[in-house]
This record gives C-alpha cells, structure tokens and sequence, in this order.
C-alpha cells in the first residue's frame, strides 16, 4: 500500500491517463490504418484493468478521506472521459482532498461507528487480504465483461 491515500490516488488517476493514451494509438491504428493486430486486445484490456482499479482506488480513497458521496461518484465519473482523472486529481489536492494519512484506527468522529468506516479500517489493517478480495471482485468483474465483450459489439449480438 502506497504511503498515503492522496499518492496512491494520484498513482492511479495517472494510471488510467497513460491507459487512455494506449487505447487511443490503437483505436487510430485499427480504424485509421485498418490494423487488426492484437494491439486492440491489450490496450482494451489493460485500459479496463486500470479504469476499475482506478474506480475502486476512488472510492476507498474517498472514504478514507470522508469525502461524501458525490465527490466519489464524480471521482469514479471523470474516469470516462479521456484524461479527466489526473485534473480532477489536482483539483482534490488544491482543495486539500488528499491530505492525510490512512484512517487505520476509529476516532471519537460519530462516522466511525459506521459499518463502512469499520469494514474499511479492517481492510486498511490488513492489506493483504483487502488486496487479494479487491484483486477477486476485479476478475469477476472482469470476467463478466469479457463475456459480454467489447463495447463495440454491445447490441450486436
């Protein structure tokens, strides 16, 4: 785990930046240069990867941080359009969203008796295993979308 919620965030959010930049060389190269390679695949792929990686970082970080509801959905929202995430990041460090450490431990804070704040405090305790169940939903996840298939076929079947 990274050493606080606002770098793995901002680890993330670039992340998904970088994974946009891939997916669009090969969206050119296929319906611009009609290259039908594996590129396609690997870009999607990884890029999907990353987006729910990112979107899953969002809401914790987001709730680590307290940040409310819809701050965390606009968080997992700027994820769709390409290259939002790393400005809406620096928009959460300017208003000093991503300060702070990990809320490892419950404080007099009301919030804390929440069993969302709780079921988060136990898994920032135990990284490991709140690594290996969010690595589990991602290829549920994952897999349910690669059975569906590309966005480019949805309806087409």
């Amino acid at each position: 785990m990274t050493k606080t919620p606002g770098s793995l965030y901002g680890v993330m959010a670039t992340a998904e930046m970088v994974t946009w930049t891939g997916l669009t060389i090969a969206m050119i190269a296929r319906y611009g240069f009609g290259y039908d390679g594996q590129l396609f695949f690997v870009a999607g792929l990884s890029h999907g990867v990353i987006f729910i990686a990112y979107c899953i970082t969002a809401v914790v970080v987001g709730m680590n941080q307290r940040w409310g509801c819809g701050i965390i959905a606009l968080a997992v929202i700027v994820a769709i359009p390409p290259y939002a995430t790393v400005p809406f990041e620096r928009w959460l460090a300017a208003h000093n969203k991503l300060q702070g450490a990990w809320r490892l431990d419950a404080t007099d804070d009301p919030r804390d008796a929440h069993p969302l704040d709780y079921t988060l405090r136990l898994g920032l305790r135990h990284p490991g295993w709140f690594f290996v169940v969010i690595v589990l939903g991602m290829a549920a996840v994952l897999s349910v979308l690669l059975l569906v298939g590309s966005p480019t076929e949805w309806g087409n079947r």
